[in-house]
């Protein structure tokens, strides 16, 4: 009996035994995950928040397709047809066609050059906010959004957003897009902002030829003033809402000042992108013998660019009726005002589409059919930035 009972004990003291060992063994493989899991979000970039693992493309990138593109390029096609035919059958429009036959080659080539780098002005902007992102897949969603921005109807905000579908589908996170995207948004609108104020000082200083009066540049400079204003207000008062979509355009505006305060070569791109744009108009107007003055150009550019605001496709009409109509009211002469804002939107549209168009179609086929992973490289002892994995890296 004694020896039955010692026998009991001695089982039940080698299963406690067991049991404790398995319980530490448990307890420091959760241990070590954990600290796996710290030393992983210690070293990610707080720039970028991405899975490790390809991710399938979203329902609306799929339905950003072929279809659609062809509607769009159909109405572009119709609203061209419209504007020609406006042109011969308005006698006091002929000679707008006249001049526009008479343009100077050199200075059309010249138009061409500024513009495609101007875009080139986005596309680096553009990674000095996703600066995490892979080179290829970076370039080629940039230069996506500028083709949508001139090819869709909203300008901007159509590009921005397919710009974040395809982000999306890489697998950059939501609220992260909107976070970069807000501040992409908010450092080029700032640009535009500041292109104002140097252009209504030009015409007030008298550095630069053209009407001087508060309502030419007075109201300009108070509507760019009160723009800044309201941006900075909003950035303060979102900081004590709850988590949403007014945490994420506050915080957007913030990480456009973070951006601006550790300035690199990669904020040129933001001066580029608009500065340039605006020198493929002056070209026009150069390839037809006239010189406007900077002030004037750069304040009826701006301004006329609001006319963009209606939805039409590819801003046929409107931004030729905007751009025209404010330049002429800067004291261009008419008809050659629209001889070259019409050959201004033929470049500053044909440009950025052809190079969209051709950079989506670059990333359809990786989106559908992703890649595995693989691991970021290490150069020159330096610790690789972490990575959104991509099929087009």
């Amino acid at each position: 009996m004694a020896t039955t009972s010692e026998t009991r004990r001695a089982v039940a003291d080698c299963e406690a035994r067991r049991r404790r060992a398995r319980s530490r063994l448990s307890r420091g493989w959760r241990e070590r995950g954990r600290r796996r899991h710290r030393t992983e979000a210690t070293a990610r970039p707080a720039s970028l928040s991405a899975t490790a693992t390809p991710v399938e493309p979203s329902p609306e990138a799929a339905a950003i397709g072929s279809r659609g593109l062809r509607r769009r390029l159909i109405e572009l096609v119709v609203a061209a047809i419209a504007i020609g035919s406006l042109l011969l059958a308005v006698p006091a429009l002929h000679a707008a066609v006249s001049d526009i036959g008479r343009m100077r080659p050199g200075w059309i080539a010249a138009a061409v050059a500024l513009e495609i780098g101007s875009c080139a002005g986005f596309v680096i902007i553009f990674r000095a906010f996703f600066e995490g992102l892979p080179g290829r897949l970076a370039r080629r969603v940039a230069w996506t959004e500028v083709g949508s921005g001139a090819l869709l109807p909203g300008g901007g905000v159509t590009s921005y957003a397919l710009g974040g579908v395809l982000l999306h589908s890489a697998g950059l996170g939501r609220r992260r897009i909107v976070v970069l995207s807000g501040g992409l948004f908010w450092l080029t609108t700032a640009v535009n902002g500041l292109a104002v104020t140097i252009g209504a000082l030009l015409l007030i200083t008298g550095a630069s030829g053209g009407p001087r009066d508060f309502l030419h540049v007075g109201l300009p400079l108070i509507a760019a003033v009160a723009s800044t204003a309201v941006v900075l207000f909003l950035a303060l008062w979102v900081r004590g809402a709850r988590r949403g979509w007014q945490t994420a355009l506050g915080e957007g505006v913030q990480q456009a000042a973070r951006t601006a305060r550790h300035p690199s070569w990669r904020l040129l791109g933001a001066v580029g992108y608009l500065g340039l744009d605006i020198a493929v108009l002056w070209c026009t107007f150069r390839a037809l013998g006239a010189a406007p003055s900077v002030g004037a150009l750069m304040l009826g550019y701006l301004l006329g660019y609001i006319a963009t605001i209606i939805p039409i496709p590819g801003g046929i009409g409107v931004l030729e009726g905007g751009l025209a109509g404010a330049l002429v009211l800067y004291g261009t002469p008419a008809t050659k005002t629209i001889a070259a804002v019409l050959v201004y939107h033929a470049i500053a549209f044909w440009v950025p589409s052809m190079g969209g168009l051709f950079a989506y179609l670059q990333l359809r086929s990786p989106l559908k059919h992703p890649r595995p992973a693989r691991e970021p490289t290490v150069r020159r002892g330096r610790r690789a930035p972490e990575r959104i994995t991509s099929a087009t890296h």
